[in-house]
């Protein structure tokens, strides 16, 4: 619940951004978020479990399956659907779609559900954390790569941000972790309420810009349905594809709920702060945050529905 709380909170700031599209003047917003950017991954180093991510490291296939999945896999599918869009790779609505597929998994979500599910928790706690840190390389990577081929893209310029923004205080989180980790753990419900708090300036301030150019009006009713249905068709080919491979590779049945849960999760944080590091203020950075939103708000609606079906047989077994 706390969760679709959330998602309420940024459609709110999508009707504040549609309503005063020019911004709240007495904010620098982009300082707030950019300083906002560096402490999420600040938090984020100082929160990870050292124990539990050892705990899950030697359980190497289902992590294998899933960073491909979450790295490879989602990404060319997501290549195959730009003949659905009118301009194909040079269609704004299709590199939205693609930079959904090269984001990472989740992290908090991913664990929950697992643990509701009755699946492999430490190997849901390796891989999400391992996912968030893969993906500050691998989404900008992917990115530079299609637009470099298709547009005015400095991927030297975006290496720099990133470096500054995100590596930065995640090396320097990681290297306090001995020391100030455990209090970050202790106070993890307000640091994840900044996490959100800064998310939902973010995409405030993105769709400001977009609602300014006049950008998310020219999108079609019918345009934004094909997005729908794309995304969640993304979402069933993914979940039991890996239900499918799972059975192949022998995965009993809490290694499968772990490679499902993970596999087919993409990050919203990740997402929005990838879309300010990469993309900075740019018209298009909402319109680039429309296809996370829609996943985001699918995969929280059914994968608390599958995982509240497999805990029912794991509790009748």
């Amino acid at each position: 619940m706390k969760s679709f709380g959330f998602i309420f909170a940024i459609f709110i700031a999508i009707g504040i951004a549609y309503l005063f599209p020019q911004g709240i003047e007495l904010l620098p917003l982009k300082t707030i978020t950019d300083i906002g950017i560096g402490l999420i991954f600040f938090f984020y180093g100082l929160k990870l479990y050292p124990t539990e991510f050892k705990a899950g490291l030697v359980n190497y296939k289902v992590h294998i399956i899933i960073h491909l999945t979450t790295f490879i896999v989602f990404p060319l599918l997501c290549l195959l659907c730009a003949p659905l869009f009118e301009d194909g790779l040079r269609s704004d609505l299709w590199i939205a779609l693609f930079f959904l597929g090269t984001l990472p998994s989740t992290v908090s979500s991913s664990v929950v559900m697992v643990a509701l599910a009755k699946g492999n928790l430490p190997t849901a706690i390796f891989n999400a954390s391992l996912s968030g840190l893969i993906g500050i390389f691998a989404t900008p990577l992917w990115i530079g790569f299609i637009l470099e081929k298709t547009a005015d893209f400095d991927f030297l310029i975006v290496l720099q941000k990133l470096c500054l923004q995100i590596i930065a205080p995640l090396a320097a989180g990681l290297f306090l972790q001995r020391y100030f980790g455990d209090l970050a753990r202790r106070y993890g419900r307000q640091l994840s309420l900044f996490d959100k708090t800064t998310i939902i300036l973010i995409i405030y301030s993105s769709f400001s810009s977009s609602f300014s150019s006049a950008l998310l009006r020219s999108i079609e009713i019918s345009e934004l349905l094909k997005m729908t249905g794309i995304v969640i068709i993304l979402f069933f080919t993914i979940f039991f594809s890996l239900a499918y491979f799972s059975k192949i590779l022998g995965f009993n049945r809490e290694d499968k709920i772990a490679a499902q849960f993970c596999g087919t999760k993409k990050s919203l944080v990740h997402g929005s702060v990838m879309v300010r590091v990469i993309f900075g203020s740019s018209a298009s950075s909402g319109l680039l945050l429309l296809p996370i939103m829609l996943y985001h708000s699918a995969q929280l609606i059914l994968i608390a529905w599958f995982a509240e079906k497999y805990r029912k047989r794991a509790t009748a077994k």
